[in-house]
């Protein structure tokens, strides 16, 4: 008989107290799934939910070290913490989930480049650089996207360079360099693999992208894309996180380009901003794909039950202060409104507070309310 994964005598241990960690506790209490938290921040999403919640630094050594010794599975919400306390823990015989040295590759946007390119995954062309004065060696291939290898998110340490007007103001830091792409669409496929290999993949999502920030404002799924282009997406996907030995769930963002190509842009190691909307939408949700994943169940159904659409709420610009969702009441009114806050006390321009999911078997009336409620609800301080 396997050990048991539920009840007392079970630990799971998150690194990162965000809204991510804050989904996928609400998945495993389903399965009675004692969740252990770790953040810095004593009023983070998780710290009222979580099993046990403890204060600490994700990116410290001997934080992560101490917070891991006693969990069975640790895993993580984002990738940015310390890669070799998590390879001491494993070493220890915890089961760290995504592996550390998927969250070492990742880590770091150079080598996910190099990484694609040996195992001849499709992407963009890039160079690699150590600093800004670098960039005039490349100056005639504008434009160019620069990323900084590490340390960006959610559209930070990225940067369009267009002309060399724009090379005054280029990260100086050791950076990747794309070849701009002209893509018609952004997509994004989230795939799990178990420990026992066994993979699956959700239907394809749509992006639609808030240029000025950089993130992802609004998606819809199915993607609005040929059910060849549905398949070797999925492909694609299902090769990366197999060539990369991972266990757990892997967001794999890539770009259509104008001739139908197929390239991988980012992967993201855990649950994703272009998951959300499986909660409601599928079968299993991504939190749940996750959690079987990495406690060693067989993963779920990730067949469609409705079309839809996710919108995120984002703190409106020129409101700093306690939150508050005008327009709240007005939407969960409406038939087919799932309305998912983050618990987030502080609002501050353009973070992410919650989101809204929109179903409807028809998937245009589904993006015609979405549309309509982004101008409802929005997310402004309240007045003391």
């Amino acid at each position: 008989m396997r050990n048991k994964w539920y009840g007392e005598g079970f630990k799971l241990g998150v690194l990162g107290g965000g809204q991510l960690g804050r989904m996928l506790i609400q998945s495993a209490i389903n399965y009675d799934v004692h969740v252990y938290v770790m953040d810095g921040n004593e009023s983070a999403p998780c710290s009222r939910f979580a099993y046990e919640f403890t204060k600490g630094d994700i990116q410290s050594y001997d934080d992560v070290l101490q917070f891991g010794a006693d969990k069975d599975v640790l895993t993580v919400e984002i990738e940015h913490i310390n890669v070799d306390a998590l390879e001491a823990l494993e070493k220890q015989g915890v089961k760290v989930y995504p592996q550390p040295h998927v969250l070492r590759i990742i880590q770091d946007k150079g080598k996910q480049k190099m990484f694609y390119k040996k195992h001849n995954i499709p992407t963009a062309s890039f160079e690699l650089i150590n600093n800004a004065n670098e960039l005039s060696n490349y100056a005639n291939q504008l434009p160019l996207i620069q990323k900084m290898r590490t340390g960006g998110y959610d559209g930070k340490g990225v940067q369009v360079l267009n002309s060399s007007d724009d090379l005054a103001k280029s990260f100086d830091a050791p950076s990747l360099l794309e070849t701009k792409i002209d893509f018609k669409k952004e997509l994004s496929v989230i795939v799990a693999r178990n420990e026992k290999g066994e993979i699956k993949s959700f239907p394809v999502v749509e992006c639609e992208f808030n240029e000025k920030l950089n993130l992802v404002e609004f998606l819809f799924s199915p993607a609005n894309i040929s059910m060849e282009l549905e398949n070797k997406a999925k492909l694609i996907a299902e090769d990366v996180i197999q060539k990369l030995e991972m266990t757990g769930l892997l967001a794999v963002e890539l770009f259509l380009t104008q001739d139908n190509q197929l390239l991988v842009n980012e992967v993201a190691p855990r649950t994703h901003n272009s998951g959300h909307h499986t909660i409601e939408c599928n079968k299993t949700s991504q939190f749940e794909q996750h959690l079987r994943a990495i406690i060693g169940l067989p993963l779920g159904s990730t067949a469609f039950e409705i079309p839809g659409v996710m919108v995120n709420l984002l703190g409106e610009q020129g409101f700093n202060g306690s939150a508050y969702y005008q327009g709240l009441e007005q939407v969960i009114e409406e038939e087919g409104v799932y309305v998912h806050l983050y618990g987030k006390e502080q609002t501050k321009p353009y973070r992410k507070m919650g989101h809204v999911t929109v179903t409807n078997q028809e998937l245009e009336a589904a993006k015609a309310k979405a549309r309509r409620l982004q101008d409802v609800i929005k997310v402004i301080s309240s007045q003391e």
